[in-house]
């Protein structure tokens, strides 16, 4: 048995194995929703480095 912390409201579970809570890590469907929903309205990012052809057009047009 272990625990663990709901990322979304911070719920603390103890779970024996990982069938038994099919929305690991999330206590609930309804904090998985709200997870789905923030990176579906842009509150979660993954940070890029800027593209390498952005770049090379980026030098060709400086004057």
């Amino acid at each position: 048995m272990f625990t663990v912390h709901c990322p979304i409201c911070q719920k603390r579970m103890e779970v024996e194995n990982l069938d038994s809570l099919p929305s690991l890590p999330f206590c609930s469907e309804r904090c998985r929703l709200i997870d789905l929903g923030r990176w579906l309205g842009g509150q979660y990012r993954i940070p890029v480095g800027p593209d390498s052809a952005d770049q090379s057009n980026e030098e060709e047009t400086v004057p």
